[in-house]
């Protein structure tokens, strides 16, 4: 199965960039993960809500139409706030399961600064949140390589490399 990280915007700060460039190198012999990113919109200064809901849902067009259309080829696991929290071992056994489901790619979503679009939520088959705290969506890219890695050394039964 292959793996894919699908994210709005570019990770900007160095220091970002190298933890995950640092975690995609160290799954690259065992789980290989891709990153694919989409353009984020900038937010007009003092926007509305319904300004902030629109391109919210831009935003979630552009990330729908990176997934296959047929929904059979792709597991899609968005990062949301209200999804479900697992421990890192329940997560290695998800993907164990996951890896078994006939789907070719399992793709983790990452949203904008303002979240994900509804449309793109309604599409996922699985809402993974990491716990009620808000993120800024570069460390959480940081954040879900480093559980990603976590829960191949699990299903590894391989000690952690710290």
């Amino acid at each position: 199965m292959q793996c894919r990280i699908l994210a709005v915007g570019s990770v900007k700060e160095p220091y970002f960039t190298a933890g995950i460039q640092e975690y995609l190198k160290r799954l690259r012999p065992v789980f290989p993960v891709t990153v694919q990113e989409v353009r984020d919109l900038p937010a007009p200064n003092n926007a509305s809500a319904a300004q902030l809901e629109q391109l919210v849902a831009k935003e979630g067009e552009k990330l729908l139409a990176q997934l296959p259309a047929n929904t059979a080829e792709a597991l899609v696991v968005a990062l949301a706030i209200n999804g479900r929290q697992l421990s890192s071992p329940q997560l290695a056994a998800k993907m164990a399961e996951w890896s078994f489901g006939g789907h070719r790619e399992l793709v983790f979503v990452i949203g904008g600064s303002y979240g994900l679009a509804p449309a793109l939520l309604a599409r996922a088959d699985f809402q993974l949140s990491f716990g009620p705290a808000t993120f800024p969506h570069q460390l959480m890219r940081l954040i879900l390589c480093e559980q990603i890695y976590r829960a191949v050394k699990i299903n590894r039964n391989e000690p952690y490399h710290k």
